[in-house]
């Protein structure tokens, strides 16, 4: 593999959701420079919704705003899910950004040369730019409740802190291939390692399945829709589609992206009452990158 093996996130979403029913998929590519719109069958609706992006990473889908983690320019950008800009550079400054989580009215972003999580609002006012310190080449995050779950690429682990920065297990799970990406769903953490596929883990850090799943992925995001997960294949440029048992729906569900890193799954329209019952919602767009290539 030529380009450089990236991870990122996405936005997490505990559902349970009508297989049929319709929703959107948003993913960042690292080697385009743009962000493509897609529908969870698969389907074409924008492959260069937005661009003009500089190395983007990490995504967040919040309401009917984006926020992308532009790691060329160490910026924020926001837009609207419909391709409009927002404010390209809504947070600057940033050190070689790659994670972001919305939450609330805040956002939370990873920077993996500085080793930190900085805090901010959806409207670009620093909060603390070092709310949490002394990580290891963090890469991707994870908001639930109180609770933040970051992927630390160099040691392997994923820790965990509170959104106040305090320390809960900086070594939750640890012995991880590349850790990537995390992506909670209801009790369950769902880890993507670049050499190691996709293990499912308890929040409070017991392995339930370190290989769930074990093909030959080389994940780089995770997106959790219901009962489905959906991995952003950087290494054959495709996403693709399994169920959070572990069992493939569609390898390919969408192909002939470039370097595809952050994922967002969001449901397009609300189904009918009996379709779904809401369980539980969160934000995550993660993303990592080998630094022996990168930095």
């Amino acid at each position: 593999m030529t380009r450089v093996a990236i991870s990122a996130g996405i936005l997490g979403l505990a559902l349970v959701l009508h297989r049929d029913a319709q929703a959107d998929i948003y993913v960042t590519n690292y080697g385009g420079n743009t962000i493509g719109e897609y529908t969870n069958s698969g389907t074409v609706v924008n492959a260069s919704l937005i661009s003009g992006l500089s190395s983007p990473w990490g995504i967040a889908v919040s309401g009917s705003d984006i926020f992308v983690a532009n790691n060329g320019s160490n910026t924020i950008g926001e837009y609207t899910t419909s391709g409009a800009v927002v404010n390209a550079s809504l947070i600057s400054g940033l050190n070689s950004p790659t994670g972001i989580a919305v939450s609330g009215s805040d956002i939370f972003v990873t920077n993996y040369v500085s080793g930190t999580i900085g805090e901010y609002t959806t409207s670009g006012t620093v909060v603390n730019a070092s709310l949490i310190s002394g990580l290891s080449d963090p890469t991707g995050i994870a908001v639930s409740g109180s609770d933040i779950f970051v992927a630390n690429f160099g040691s392997g682990t994923i820790g965990e802190y509170t959104t106040s920065g305090t320390t809960v297990n900086a070594s939750l799970i640890s012995g991880l291939d590349d850790p990537y990406d995390v992506r909670v769903s209801g009790s369950n953490l769902f880890v993507a390692s670049y050499y190691g596929g996709i293990g499912e883990y308890t929040t409070s850090g017991t392995t339930v399945n370190a290989s769930l799943i074990s093909t030959d992925l080389y994940p780089a995001g995770l997106a959790v829709l219901g009962s489905d997960l959906y991995v952003a294949n950087y290494g054959y440029d495709e996403i693709g589609e399994y169920t959070t048992s572990g069992t493939t729906v569609n390898a390919s569900l969408i192909s002939g992206l470039d370097g595809p890193i952050g994922i967002v799954v969001t449901p397009s329209a609300v189904p009918e009452p009996s379709s779904f019952v809401m369980m539980g919602f969160g934000s995550v767009a993660l993303l990592a990158v080998f630094r022996r290539r990168v930095f």
